[in-house]
């Protein structure tokens, strides 16, 4: 930041701390608002530019000698004086050289040269000579308070590269046991992890691998969109896998063990019990999503199914269970009337 912008910032009141705050002091401040203004932990528009606000501040600050500057600067510019040009001996002024040229690396001007002298007349403090001075465009000048001067120009900051967005589709088991895919940005190609138990729809930041920063800031970030390819069998319900298990009739009213194949082809004995119903479920423990947290369900969701045509005995059985269930029957009928 240019210093003739020093006068409009509190960098004091920015950090919370006096203006004898000690380096280690200002230090503590700086690391107890970074935390609480970081835009990695507070996502807000107005937390990003107090951040900002901060960090400048504490980068003048917890530098010694830009401290020296900025505190001069300061002192002067609230008392309301001007620069103008002059003889170390004009009156009512004093030389530059007695406070600046300590901290600055020696006076503005030696045996011969100009002087700069400060006068306690109105108007606001017009820095632009004098900091240009300071920086070498202006040396040997003359009157600083005439024409002919080099503006300051700040050194270019860094600045991260900006993001890049991308797409994978993975098969439903790829999703499930997670898989590692080739990738393509800026015309590198590069392999990457996708997590076990990702969603169709969510979005993973892969960091650095956006675009290039500008005058060696970070890179950006590539956001990769997941696109999961549907299962006619299975689904995943956070870290447990669903999985439809077709019953007969008297399996789910007896009660069964019926065999199944899981999503990778393997056998597993699924325990019906006795009076279930279509959409209930039961849990095959430790057989779903596996992840560093642990492992989910393998979850059977049981579906009642009925033949499309019954010969004459199984009609018959039927009207006897029927018969026989009567009181079952009115309780569902009645739940069919309910609004």
């Amino acid at each position: 930041m240019a210093e003739n912008e020093w006068l409009n910032k509190d960098f004091y009141k920015v950090l919370g701390v006096s203006k004898d705050a000690s380096d280690a002091d200002i230090t503590k401040a700086y690391r107890k608002l970074a935390r609480q203004y970081h835009p990695d932990l507070n996502k807000t528009k107005e937390a990003e530019e107090k951040f900002k606000d901060i960090s400048e501040a504490y980068d003048v600050l917890n530098n010694k000698d830009e401290r020296k500057k900025y505190d001069a600067i300061r002192q002067f510019g609230m008392g309301g004086a001007r620069f103008a040009g002059g003889s170390a001996g004009s009156a009512g002024g004093f030389s530059a050289e007695d406070i600046f040229g300590s901290m600055f690396g020696g006076g503005a001007g030696n045996s011969g040269g100009s002087r700069i002298r400060f006068s306690n007349s109105g108007g606001g403090p017009d820095l632009s000579d004098l900091f240009s001075a300071f920086g070498g465009g202006a040396a040997g000048a003359g009157n600083f308070g005439g024409a002919g001067y080099s503006d300051y120009a700040e050194p270019p900051r860094p600045a991260k590269g900006a993001d890049r967005t991308s797409s994978v589709k993975l098969t439903f088991r790829q999703a499930v046991k997670g898989a590692t895919v080739s990738l393509s940005a800026g015309g590198s190609k590069f392999k990457t992890h996708i997590p076990a138990g990702v969603k169709d729809g969510q979005k993973i930041r892969l960091a650095g691998k956006g675009h290039a920063g500008v005058n060696g800031g970070a890179n950006g970030d590539l956001y990769l969109k997941i696109a999961v390819e549907p299962s006619s069998r299975f689904t995943m319900r956070d870290k447990d896998i669903v999985m439809t298990l077709p019953v007969t009739a008297s399996e789910a009213a007896l009660g069964a063990k019926v065999q199944a194949r899981d999503m990778d082809g393997e056998l597993v004995t699924v325990k019906v019990p006795a009076g279930s119903s279509t959409g209930d479920e039961v849990r095959l423990s430790g057989l779903g999503v596996q992840d560093r947290r642990g492992a989910g369900d393998l979850v059977a969701s049981l579906s009642i199914r009925m033949p499309h045509k019954l010969s004459l005995s199984a009609k018959h059985a039927m009207k006897e269970f029927a018969k026989a269930s009567a009181d079952f029957g009115s309780q569902v009928a009645d739940e069919r009337m309910k609004i």
